[in-house]
């Protein structure tokens, strides 16, 4: 909505500005690609101004990890009312920060699968992530993480330091490997064609040929089949499991207007915004029930492997210091 118009329309109907203000904007932390055109920003702004008559400024970063990396250069003079697209790998680390306040939402709809019941973050989407290949140049992928290490084939990854993927592949990767895993960096190092610090540049790269696989998740094929009506680029099942992502939303404590942003927490889980979310940001709803194109039906369905919430800010610095220490070699 036009913030001058609103003013306008503040004055006739005898509201302060400030009452307006207060009522009104609300700026919300998320990723580079969730507020592109082709993302759920968009649809979800609309759909959400409608209901509250208000306007949402949405702040664009590269990824989950650079949301939490700002929020902790800005502290209390962070401009953010919710933060959205911090995982589940990074939520107690967030949650030390003690810039987030409860949500105060009813949990009761979510997936069992999830079994969530955090009461300072709410999920409003989750897949696996997994290397997605082109089929027509693979015709015979990769069957394991280690067959993939161990191969030839050139890859593109994110940093696990800027990108909540980067961050699963280094779960993914102590998962399967362990006291090994700098060794196997190493070893991935040798065909690694680049490490991007977002999602988004490492897709485009790969899309354009770049590489054999690109990190994603299980659910990027569906973008495929619906939007471009292809089905050559598939996810690489992998015998040893894959890691879960479960993408959250959290208020601030320092928030102008927690109220609307309770109210904006609540909407993402709602059915209107679990229509808009799998088919715009290509995860998976967190509500079910939910009515999915028929491609979702043909992704691959993997085991889940990985760490806590807690393990993994236990163990994050000290899996970095590996991972930069190794791919670096």
């Amino acid at each position: 909505m036009n913030k001058a118009l609103r003013l306008i329309g503040t004055l006739v109907t005898g509201l302060s500005l400030s009452q307006a203000a207060n009522a009104a904007d609300l700026t919300v932390y998320t990723y580079d690609s969730f507020i592109s055109e082709w993302g759920p920003g968009p649809q979800l702004e609309k759909a959400f101004e409608q209901q509250c008559q208000c306007d949402i400024e949405f702040v664009g970063a590269e990824d989950g990890v650079s949301i939490l990396n700002r929020l902790r250069i800005e502290r209390e003079q962070t401009k953010a009312d919710v933060i959205l697209g911090i995982d589940d790998a990074l939520m107690e680390e967030t949650r030390a920060t003690g810039l987030i306040q409860p949500h105060q939402q009813p949990l009761d709809g979510l997936k069992a699968e999830l079994n969530w019941s955090d009461g300072s973050f709410v999920p409003f989407d989750y897949g696996y992530f997994a290397f997605v290949y082109d089929s027509r140049k693979l015709q015979q992928p990769a069957t394991s993480l280690k067959a993939l290490v161990e191969s030839d084939a050139q890859v593109i990854y994110q940093d696990p330091r800027t990108s909540t993927p980067g961050q699963g592949l280094m779960m993914w990767m102590k998962a399967v490997y362990g006291e090994q895993s700098a060794d196997a960096w190493q070893q991935l190092a040798g065909h690694t064609v680049t490490v991007t610090k977002g999602w988004w540049e490492a897709y485009s790269m790969f899309l354009k040929g770049s590489a054999d696989y690109v990190l994603s998740y299980t659910t990027s094929p569906a973008y495929h089949l619906v939007a471009e009506q292809t089905g050559h680029y598939k996810a690489a099942l992998f015998s040893e499991g894959h890691v879960a992502q479960i993408e959250l939303a959290a208020i601030t404590k320092t928030s102008d207007n927690p109220e609307l942003a309770r109210q904006f927490v609540g909407f993402l889980t709602s059915d209107e915004a679990q229509q808009i979310i799998p088919v715009t940001n290509w995860m998976l709803p967190v509500r079910d029930g939910v009515e999915l194109p028929n491609a979702f039906n043909q992704l691959v369905k993997p085991a889940r492997i990985g760490f806590s919430p807690a393990e993994m800010a236990e163990q994050r610095k000290g899996w970095l210091r590996e991972w930069r220490n190794a791919a670096a070699k």
